[in-house]
């Protein structure tokens, strides 16, 4: 059966990119993740909201932003030009985070239909295989950028913003005229950052036990070949 390193820098690639774009839309589609924060946040008492209020801005707010709905609007809560115009910008950075997602997966499956019906081995690099490396690569990544979060998570924060949102100001709410920021406080995109640090590594540590149980250590490999 022929080898192919190709194929294993494909699926490690893919592999990869799947968990990393299906971790950040956990957040983003999980919405009992936010409203089991409302209490803990104090969000009634500090807006005058009601709960249902501040379900329903958050849901509209987030429906936008996903595409399900073409104009923006969050409940009771008026919105200036600006802050629609941050949350376009969103928008656009959750749905290339959900067509990335789409392509992982797809390109997964296409490499593993690939395999078998050209009957090819995923060639070891360095004796690993491309499960080792899409998830030790991607959470060696994150845990040092989760470590740096963890150290200063406002600068954290605020170059988060640059490097996503280059050259505008528009993420700087004012809340007299986008009050809907104090229904978002930063602690809250701080478990939002938790979260998805969470599921990636436990994503990678799986990926990273079953390439163990597919390409065995040598002493692993002698020990199956005695029994």
């Amino acid at each position: 059966m022929k080898e192919s390193k190709l194929l294993t820098v494909l699926l490690a690639i893919a592999a990869a990119l799947t968990i990393l774009a299906g971790s950040i839309a956990v957040p983003i589609l999980c919405r009992p993740f936010y409203y089991a924060q409302i209490d803990s946040l104090n969000l009634v008492e500090d807006t005058g909201l009601t709960e249902d209020e501040i379900k329903t801005a958050y849901n509209e707010m987030v429906d936008f932003c996903i595409g399900a709905q073409d104009d923006f609007s969050v409940g009771v809560l008026p919105w200036s030009e600006s802050g629609e115009s941050h949350f376009e910008d969103v928008k656009v950075l959750f749905i290339l985070d959900f067509v990335l997602l789409g392509c992982g997966a797809a390109a997964v499956v296409v490499i593993l239909i690939i395999k078998r019906l050209l009957h090819i081995k995923f060639s070891p690099i360095l004796r690993r295989g491309p499960g080792f490396w899409g998830g030790a690569v991607l959470g060696v990544a994150f845990l040092v950028i989760g470590g740096y979060a963890a150290t200063d998570f406002d600068r954290f924060f605020t170059v988060f913003h640059h490097v996503f949102f280059p050259g505008k100001g528009n993420w700087l709410f004012d809340p007299a005229t986008d009050p809907v920021i104090e229904l978002l406080p930063e602690v809250f995109f701080r478990n939002c950052a938790i979260l998805i640090v969470v599921i990636l590594i436990a994503a990678c540590v799986i990926l990273i036990l079953t390439d163990f149980r597919i390409f065995p250590t040598k002493s692993r490999q002698k020990k199956i070949e005695e029994q």
